[in-house]
Order: C-alpha cells, then sequence, then structure tokens
C-alpha cells in the first residue's frame, strides 16, 4: 500500500490539530502491520506545561498515537475486507495491557510505531504495539479498539 500523508490520515481518524498525533504511514498492510510516524516538535501544547524546563513528552500522548496508528490499521484492514463501512464509524480505546516506557521522549524525535495485528471480532481490534527512536526503543503494549457508529 502507498504510504499515507497527513491529509490522508484526517480523512480516516476523527481527531483533529493538536490532537492528531501521526504525521505518515510508510507502511500498511491490512490484517498485518502498519509502520507510522510522528514528528516530536518543541512548539508542541503540551510542552508548555510538561517540564517547561526540560519538555518530555507525556506518555499518555505516547499511547495515544499508538493508538491512533492502531486504529488507521483497523479502518484499513476493514476497508478491504467485505465488511461495508459508512465512514462515520469512530474508534474508542477497547483496552490497553502490558504498557511498558523504557526512555524518554523529547522535542526533535521521530517516533517510529510498528503495529502487528493480532486480531478483529465484532469491531474489535486487538495489536501490538512498538514504539521506537532512531532504533532504540522507547514503549510497546498491547492495544484494543473499538469500531462503532455515532449512533450505537
Amino acid at each position: 500500500m502507498a504510504v499515507l500523508e497527513y491529509t490522508d490520515i484526517i480523512k480516516i481518524l476523527p481527531h483533529r490539530y493538536p490532537f492528531v498525533l501521526i504525521d505518515r504511514v510508510l507502511e500498511c498492510e491490512p490484517y498485518k502491520r502498519l509502520v507510522a510516524i510522528k514528528n516530536v516538535t518543541a512548539n508542541e501544547p503540551q510542552f508548555t506545561g510538561h517540564f517547561p524546563d526540560k519538555p518530555i513528552m507525556p506518555g499518555v500522548l505516547i499511547v495515544e498515537a499508538m493508538a491512533q496508528a492502531m486504529a488507521i490499521l483497523g479502518f484499513k484492514s476493514l476497508e478491504s475486507s467485505d465488511i461495508l463501512l459508512t465512514g462515520k464509524e469512530l474508534v474508542y480505546f477497547g483496552g490497553i495491557d502490558k504498557v511498558r516506557f523504557k526512555r524518554p521522549v523529547v522535542p526533535g524525535d521521530q517516533l517510529r510505531f510498528e503495529v502487528i495485528f493480532q486480531k478483529i471480532k465484532s469491531g474489535v481490534c486487538k495489536s501490538e504495539i512498538t514504539v521506537s527512536v532512531e532504533g532504540e526503543f522507547v514503549c510497546s503494549g498491547e492495544l484494543m479498539a473499538v469500531f462503532r457508529s455515532p449512533e450505537s
């Protein structure tokens, strides 16, 4: 599959600035894997309050970015199947397991998300995600996403 740029990503995710945390998708194989990146910049709003003298990206935002990468893989997997999407589905957190952090993320880092698809059933997708910066381990975990229409 071709690379997804920011303009493609915002057609998939319901998020908007400042909460779109994926800048580009480098690889996407529905029902298998996805590789995405996020460029961490000093002018992001969280850095004004999350340790202004030593800016560190909050772990919850790293986990949110992991979830967004997983959601893109989930939407692309459903899109490539015979499951009819309305284009209005929302994705919610379904679960977060075994999340571990190894190093802080600071402005200037480029996060690389590697999402490995595990399963999807009844609109619930489970994936294993690893985050790195220049090949150095940052974070990993298992996340679940729930895909639902806004009316549900």
